[in-house]
């Protein structure tokens, strides 16, 4: 499972409004109050969400590898550099037939996937003539030239393409999170225009209330410090603080037992720092600004203490970081409310954005609003057109007159009425003479003398 540990959970990047969608990250349960549990052997550990787009395929693909014997080998001993270079990639061609088979599947499945969400894509901007094989170039985890084989270059391509994109997402995490606060503050600056002065002034004195009691708390001690772990020793392990042994502190949080301090594991460590800032239940405390503060935390002692990048801590640099002088005497953490996240240079280019955002909806409404008008018109054209013919069907029923057919006609004769030109033939007492024995009879003569 080493390689899977290689892959450290991440969560949901903030976004707010119109740019982001807020959903805030769920707060791990304090790892530090487990006791007792030790990690069962064969048991499969859940690992959390990578937040990467192909995070399911990553793992299914990772599933598969580990059913083989001698690929499950080479991942227990192969070092981070290893995987990283893709010299493990070229073990693929070692693996069963089964094993090829399933990845095979696996990646026709994944294939078939990012073609349905082209087709969105395309379809949603009512895109023609989708060149998928063009678009699938864009996906950096896969091998698109090959779409049903899984080579040695899907997986060289995979671990490159996973690990570049988990160091990126810090980065990624603080952009977001600006643009958070700075929605924030845009958002509430825009409320304050809709006030009179007193009641502008009254905002803006509850809101620096706010700002000054959510400052005013306890000192939080410096992530990975000294202070820190024997604070966790003593608070949340309940053990003597004069007894604190870094060993000891290791083995007790490496709750899974894998050997290594994880991020989740790093991250579990911090509640009780937050706890002196946040409280849920308080107005002026933002959980969306505690998770980042977590983050930034385990960030920080992750940069200090991973010494080869893996992010994971082993016993090894966890002891060595106990014996600098950062861990005896660090400097003093700053909060992220000591912070400035922002200029005002910063947020005006975002408000501006933003206008610009608003402007080209406020557009695409009226032009929506001017189509639906538009068929509105053409729909009651069309009912106003039906109920006139309607209404003219009706007046000739009423006058007698029968329905029209398609050229004019009418559907049917009225007894007695002949078209024009349907005068028969030979009618009787006509023109023309009749022939032998069809005479008609001669009338009775009123003179003739009977017997």
């Amino acid at each position: 499972m080493k390689w899977l540990a290689v892959l450290p959970q991440q969560y949901i990047l903030l976004t707010t409004c119109l740019l982001m969608a807020i959903e805030a990250v769920p707060i791990d349960i304090d790892k530090t109050k487990v006791k007792g549990e030790g990690h069962v052997e064969g048991e499969k550990v859940e690992n959390p969400d990578t937040g990467l787009y192909y995070d399911e395929y990553l793992r299914q693909v990772i599933d598969v590898l580990e059913t083989d014997k001698h690929f499950r080998e080479k991942l227990q001993t192969a070092d981070i550099e290893e995987i990283k270079s893709g010299k493990l990639s070229r073990e693929l061609d070692l693996v069963s037939h089964h094993v090829r088979t399933r990845l095979d599947e696996l990646k026709r499945q994944e294939v078939a996937r990012l073609r349905m969400l082209i087709k969105a894509k395309m379809d949603s901007v009512q895109d023609t003539g989708i060149d998928h094989q063009a678009l699938l170039k864009q996906f950096e985890h896969l091998n698109h030239q090959n779409p049903d084989k899984f080579e040695p270059k899907d997986l060289d391509m995979l671990i490159k393409a996973a690990t570049s994109d988990l160091e990126n997402y810090d980065k990624t995490r603080h952009e977001e999170f600006k643009k958070y606060e700075m929605m924030k503050e845009h958002e509430r600056r825009e409320y304050l225009k809709t006030l009179d002065e007193e009641k502008r002034q009254r905002e803006e004195s509850k809101f620096e209330e706010m700002k000054k009691k959510h400052g005013d708390h306890p000192k939080v001690h410096h992530p990975g410090s000294k202070d820190q772990l024997k604070e966790v020793w003593e608070e949340a392990d309940g053990l003597d603080p004069n007894e604190f042994d870094p060993k000891t502190f290791f083995k007790l949080h490496d709750v899974n037992n894998d050997g290594f301090l994880d991020e989740q594991e790093l991250e579990a460590l911090f509640t009780k720092e937050l706890e002196k800032v946040y409280d849920p239940k308080n107005e002026e405390d933002d959980m969306v600004e505690m998770e980042e503060e977590r983050l930034r935390m385990r960030e920080h002692v992750m940069n200090e203490v991973d010494v080869n990048k893996d992010r994971l801590v082993t016993l090894e640099e966890f002891l060595r970081a106990t014996e600098k002088k950062e861990f005896l005497e660090p400097d003093s953490w700053e909060t992220l409310d000591q912070q400035q996240l922002f200029t005002e240079d910063e947020l005006k280019e975002f408000e501006s954005h933003i206008s610009q955002q608003e402007d080209e909806l406020r557009k695409k409404a009226e032009d929506l609003q001017k189509q639906k008008e538009e068929l509105q018109r053409q729909h009651d054209q069309l009912q106003a057109q039906k109920q006139e013919l309607q209404q003219m069907e009706q007046k000739k029923l009423q006058q007698g007159n029968p329905p029209a057919g398609p050229a004019g006609e009418l559907k049917f004769q009225p007894p007695g009425e002949h078209k024009v030109g349907d005068t028969p033939k030979h009618p009787v007492g006509g023109d023309q003479p009749l022939p032998p024995g069809h005479g008609q009879e001669p009338a009775a003569r009123t003179d003739q003398v009977h017997p």
